[in-house]
C-alpha cells in the first residue's frame, strides 16, 4: 500500500442466524466473539475499525469494550449492503479502501487483512480484492460448505462455487491444478461499494447463494491473495466455537 494509503475495517455483524442465532454475542473465553474480531482487526494497521449491527444487543456489547458501532438498517439482504450504508454513514471517501472483515472470524490473523487491503491498493483494476490457500485433502474440495475459486494467471479470480472446482477428470484423485479454499474477507473501494449495493441479483449468485458472484456476473475483477498457510475457518455452528476455543486454549 502506498505511504498515504490507509484502510478501514468495518464488521458487520447481525444476531439472527438460521444455525447459531446470537452469534456475534457468544463467548470466547471472557469476551463476545464479535469483539475477539475488533481486537483482531486493530492489530492490522487499520486506521479505524467499525462494527456495522442493527442489534442493540450487539452494539452495547461492542461499546462497552471499548469499539466503534454504527447502527444500521435490518432490512439488508447482504453483509456488502450492510458496509455500503457504514460507509456511507461514516462519511469516507470514494477512493477509500474498506475491509470487510466477518464476525465470525475470531482467529483471523491481522496480517492477512493488511495484506488483502494493500492487494487492493497495488491492483487498480480489481473492483475487489479477497484471499484463499491451497487446499491438500479431495474431501474437503468435495465438500459444499467449502467455497472454492478458481484464478486466472494475473491472480484473478474466475469463478467461485460450492462444487469442486477445478474438477478432477479422474474419479478419487485431486485435480492437476491447485485447489483453493476462498476465505470470507474482502476489500472494496468505496466508491464500488456503493455501486455494488445497487447492482442487480445474478443468477448465479442465488444458484450458488455466494454473493462475491454478482460482481463477476457485471464483468468486475476480484484480486485474490493466496495465502501460502492455510486461513482458520470462521464460525457456522456451535461445534465451530468449541474447535476455536481448542485453538485458543492451545
Amino acid at each position: 500500500m502506498s505511504a498515504a494509503a490507509q484502510f478501514t475495517v468495518i464488521v458487520p455483524a447481525r444476531y439472527a442466524s438460521t444455525r447459531f442465532p446470537g452469534k456475534p454475542l457468544a463467548d470466547l473465553a471472557g469476551k463476545p466473539m464479535v469483539v475477539r474480531v475488533c481486537e483482531r482487526a486493530k492489530q492490522s494497521g487499520a486506521a479505524a475499525v467499525h462494527v456495522a449491527t442493527d442489534d442493540p444487543r450487539i452494539a452495547d456489547a461492542v461499546r462497552s469494550h471499548g469499539h466503534s458501532v454504527v447502527m444500521t438498517s435490518s432490512d439488508h439482504a447482504s453483509g456488502t449492503d450492510r458496509l455500503a450504508e457504514a460507509a456511507q454513514l461514516l462519511g469516507l471517501a470514494d477512493g477509500e479502501v474498506v475491509v470487510n472483515v466477518q464476525g465470525d472470524e475470531p482467529l483471523i490473523a491481522p496480517a492477512l487483512i493488511r495484506e488483502v487491503a494493500q492487494l487492493l491498493d497495488a491492483r487498480r483494476a480489481a473492483s475487489m480484492a479477497t484471499a484463499c490457500h491451497a487446499i491438500h485433502d479431495g474431501a474437503t474440495a468435495a465438500s459444499p460448505n467449502v467455497v472454492k475459486v478458481v484464478l486466472d494467471a494475473q491472480g484473478y479470480a474466475l469463478y467461485f462455487s460450492r462444487a469442486e472446482i477445478p474438477f478432477p477428470r479422474l474419479s478419487g484423485e485431486m485435480s492437476g491444478a491447485p485447489t483453493y479454499r476462498h476465505a470470507g474477507i474482502y476489500a472494496y473501494r468505496v466508491r464500488f461499494l456503493r455501486e455494488y449495493a445497487a447492482l442487480p441479483p445474478a443468477p448465479i449468485e442465488k444458484a450458488e447463494a455466494l454473493e462475491q458472484l454478482r460482481a463477476l456476473w457485471h464483468g468486475h475483477r476480484i484480486a485474490v491473495l493466496v495465502s501460502e498457510t492455510d486461513i482458520p475457518p470462521g464460525v457456522d455452528t456451535h461445534q465451530d466455537l468449541q474447535a476455536v476455543l481448542s485453538r485458543m486454549n492451545r
